[in-house]
């Protein structure tokens, strides 16, 4: 199936809102470099195997999800509980040793919509400590200046549509020059609440 284009949109939007995890990039590259750095900490300070730790965590996080990650750390390799801030701290504010790279079809949209004098937001969920961390070791290639964060959690989480409202008022803008780029339930729900339009990033990847 032919994917989506910049050139394929509506060309009277004047605005774009994406989310940030699996829509501009993987999130797993985050995770997987904080998950890294982790298991060296403990490689450093407990002397424990990085390497299996680390696949430990990544397995873990796919098969049963970042909650329960720590979780089987304790059970598995017997990591001491007082080490569970550390993981909590790294993936607020770690820095990661590779940047964060857009999906190349994302990159070509944002380019494209500079280009062509259009608006470009980030309205992510979540903690805005740890989103803002993401965004700083995003590689954007010069698309700094044009992008406007929201932290959705600073007022009310998505799929509430306030930081939407938020957003609009903020920048003069009517439900009909919005379309949402989105990639979860949640989001759905926030455009449709907010009555934008919107589509699911897999048409363009």
């Amino acid at each position: 199936m032919a994917k989506l284009k910049y050139s394929d949109i509506d060309p009277r939007k004047k605005a774009f809102i994406f989310e940030l995890d699996n829509v501009l990039y993987p999130e797993k590259d985050y995770i997987y470099q904080i998950y890294y750095l982790f298991a060296n900490l403990l490689e450093y300070t407990d002397l424990t195997d990085a390497k299996q730790t680390t696949n430990l965590m990544i397995d873990t996080y796919i098969n049963k999800g970042g909650d329960a990650v720590f979780d089987e750390l304790v059970h598995t390799l017997k990591v001491d509980e007082k080490y569970r801030p550390n993981l909590g701290l790294l993936m607020d504010n770690g820095k990661v040793p590779l940047k964060l790279l857009l999906y190349q079809n994302i990159l070509e949209f944002l380019q494209e919509a500079v280009t062509d004098r259009k608006k470009l937001f980030i309205v992510t969920n979540g903690n805005p400590q740890q989103q803002l961390n993401k965004i700083k070791h995003m590689e954007w290639h010069g698309l700094e200046p044009y992008l406007i964060a929201y932290f959705a959690n600073e007022t009310t989480p998505k799929p509430e549509p306030d930081v939407l409202h938020l957003l609009m008022k903020e920048h003069q803008l009517e439900r009909r020059d919005l379309l949402m780029i989105e990639n979860s339930e949640t989001d759905v729900l926030c455009a449709q609440t907010t009555g934008i339009d919107y589509v699911n990033v897999n048409e363009f990847l």
